[in-house]
């Protein structure tokens, strides 16, 4: 029984990362391809932004229509979906076609996200679902990060690296569709509404916001930034994946300080690096090696701005109760993909109106924002003992994680 629990998970994490890989490679791909076609930077902007949408529209719908038909036709039908989707923009080169067809990718792949860690949740133990759920999250960055790096296999103006995406998209099928084990029946969780959520955790909410703008402009907009600049294909996909890494890096040790200090004070002084490093990406742009050390601060970026959001998660879960955990997991996805689906549109606005180094003022304009919020809420509320709080569970941005969250509900036998 034992064994056929781990070849179920392991399935399940080759079928994500194969997933997770593809969508990577495809999320470089357009931005970089439209700044070559020299498509405003506003509109680059929206395209970016309609994928965050479709994730909005995802966190509320998704789940329904996995509870119609099971988790493994609702898998193959996502995954299709996805995959014919990333096969027809390099045919129809249209911006307000792939604004659309983004936005459909968004909800396709929220559903396949509700799919996975819904079924590995199932999969899980008490004693085990912590682990699985970082194995999870490493396999998602890992895969992300690998997914840039295959931008320099062909170029990006042909249909290859389309097809490349593609096909990986489908062969997320192939472990997912040939396990034994059925999959779990769907219990649908409503999310907690923003309004119900803000009263519990006010500080937890808006983090979650900002935690979305941030990192939905940076990697919206990031491969246009570099593309704009003069970045080489190759150092676009370096400068992406460093952030990654850092992301992965810095999760554990931000982690484990937040769960023996104040976790406000924790993530203020994570803001104020954001902030900081964002400054100083902005400032160098007149430098020769500008874009060098642009490469090397956004490890530092990455590392603090993929924290963000789980800090918010685990703050407001001090204050909710266990057995709402789950819904309120949910409804900080959904806050958080709201502001995703913001950020690229305003900093898009902002890059066009002054120069495409405004991406980092925006950024750090965000952060610096939310470390004074995080400032004036600890004014206004006692913090908790180190001992009360919730512990900290990594988390990586725009996946679902919440029936996996080791802090919520045991999962069901």
């Amino acid at each position: 029984m034992m064994f056929q629990a781990l070849k179920t998970v392991a399935s399940l994490l080759l079928g994500a990362g194969i997933l997770i890989l593809g969508n990577g490679l495809v999320g470089i791909v357009l931005p970089v391809r439209m700044s070559l076609e020299q498509v405003p930077t506003a509109i680059s902007g929206l395209v970016m932004s309609a994928y965050y949408g479709g994730l909005v529209l995802g966190c509320l719908w998704g789940q329904g229509v996995i509870a119609r038909v099971g988790h493994i036709r609702a898998f193959a039908a996502f995954a299709a979906g996805v995959a014919a989707a990333t096969l027809i923009f390099p045919l129809w080169f249209d911006p307000i076609v792939w604004a659309a067809l983004r936005l459909i990718v968004g909800f396709l792949m929220a559903g396949l996200f509700f799919t996975i860690e819904s079924w590995l949740n199932l999969r899980s133990s008490k004693k085990t679902r912590g682990q699985i759920l970082s194995l999870y999250m490493i396999t998602n960055y890992l895969a992300s990060t690998l997914g840039q790096l295959l931008v320099n296999v062909w170029s990006v103006r042909g249909l290859e690296l389309f097809c490349l995406g593609a096909m990986l998209l489908s062969l997320s099928l192939v472990p997912v569709v040939l396990t034994r084990v059925a999959g779990p029946e769907m219990d649908r969780t409503a999310p907690l509404s923003i309004a119900k959520l803000y009263a519990i955790s006010p500080l937890g909410v808006v983090t979650s916001l900002g935690a979305g703008v941030i990192s939905g402009a940076f990697y919206g907009m990031g491969p246009v930034f570099g593309a704009a600049v003069g970045m080489s294909i190759f150092a676009i996909s370096i400068f992406m994946g460093i952030t990654l890494l850092g992301g992965l890096s810095m999760q554990w040790p931000i982690g484990l300080l937040s769960d023996k200090y104040d976790r406000r004070t924790v993530l203020l002084w994570v803001l104020i690096a954001i902030t900081t490093a964002c400054l100083l990406e902005f400032a160098l742009s007149g430098t020769v090696h500008a874009i060098t050390w642009v490469s090397v601060l956004s490890g530092l970026f990455g590392g603090g701005a993929a924290t963000v959001y789980p800090l918010a998660v685990a703050h407001a879960f001090d204050y909710v109760e266990r057995e709402q955990m789950v819904a309120a997991s949910a409804g900080m996805l959904l806050s958080w993909s709201i502001g995703a689906t913001v950020g690229p549109l305003l900093a898009s606005l902002l890059m066009s109106s002054g120069h495409d180094w405004s991406l980092f003022l925006f950024l750090a304009g965000v952060s610096g924002a939310l470390a004074l919020f995080t400032r004036y809420r600890m004014g206004r509320r006692i913090a908790l003992p180190s001992a009360e709080q919730a512990k900290f569970a990594p988390r990586g941005e725009g996946t679902v994680a919440g029936t996996l969250d080791p802090r919520a509900r045991p999962a069901k036998a």
